[in-house]
């Protein structure tokens, strides 16, 4: 019994010190080697609230994906022309991902920036090289508009 259970234990351990992939680990060594020091949020490809709003003004041709989930778009929901509300769980589908532009730049938005910075970080991994993130999500980007006149 005992040595059955030093085995079992010894085997978990085993596994567990290999239990990631070496390839996908290997891709995101050489996505994330430009994410160092100051040069760290230029990568993150961050827009603020405020630059987001004058280059809607300004017309500048962009996309937002709003990864929120239904529930979060029904309350406040983003009416840009050239949007899409895709749940952050449906954004890899096949479909869905026909639907983000490459020729123009994409402004992922969330609730507070989080949600959209892993889907953000997905996307350039997968080859999107026009991504960029709501700093502050939503939550941002209405506290911004609450205090500014943007009309």
């Amino acid at each position: 019994m005992k040595k059955t259970m030093m085995f079992v234990a010894l085997s978990l351990i085993a596994s567990s010190a290999s239990a990631y992939d070496k390839g996908v680990a290997s891709s995101y060594e050489q996505y994330f080697a430009p994410f160092a020091g100051k040069e760290t949020s230029t990568a993150l490809q961050l827009i603020k609230p405020n630059d987001f709003v004058k280059a809607i003004k300004k017309g500048d041709k962009m996309f937002v994906l709003d990864v929120r989930t239904p529930g979060e778009t029904a309350i406040v929901g983003m009416t840009l022309p050239n949007s899409a509300a895709i749940p952050m769980d449906q954004v890899f589908k096949p479909a869905n991902l026909a639907l983000i532009p490459t020729d123009r730049y994409v402004v992922v938005v969330c609730q507070g920036g989080v949600r959209a910075m892993a889907i953000s970080t997905a996307l350039r991994h997968a080859g999107f090289s026009n991504i960029y993130v709501l700093k502050g999500g939503a939550k941002e980007l209405v506290k911004y508009t609450n205090q500014n006149t943007v009309y």
